[in-house]
């Protein structure tokens, strides 16, 4: 019986220890990363948690790291994992990086990039 305890104990300390360490993440964005598209009006992300919109933000440069022209991040208020982010500068055809940085309501901040090609 005591080593059904520990082993019950260990199982459960193991998945208390997942459940933790888990971190929200970048489920899609549009355009879709590695996609050749007609130049986007705006950059919509979803995560998998809610995010923090003031302490999050999104950038987009060309292939040559020059920054493109953004308005301002906003979090959907219905569905809070669904950031829009418009492209207020002029894309031209070539290759673009989408650089981004959210905190979550857990207060864990998560970055990444993605590129996507307009045509």
């Amino acid at each position: 019986m005591r080593n059904n305890t520990l082993i019950l104990a260990a199982a459960l300390s193991l998945a208390v220890a997942g459940v933790a360490n888990a971190h929200a993440r970048l489920i899609t964005g549009s355009p879709k990363a590695g996609t050749t598209v007609a130049a986007p009006k705006a950059l919509t992300l979803t995560y998998s948690e809610s995010i923090v919109a003031g302490s999050s933000s999104v950038s987009l440069a060309d292939a040559k790291g020059a920054p493109v022209a953004t308005g301002p991040l906003a979090v959907d208020a219905k569905n809070r994992r669904l950031v829009t982010v418009p492209v207020t500068g002029k894309l031209t055809p070539g290759a673009y990086k989408v650089n981004w940085s959210m905190k979550t309501d857990d207060g864990h901040t998560m970055t990444g990039d993605f590129g996507f090609t307009v045509k």
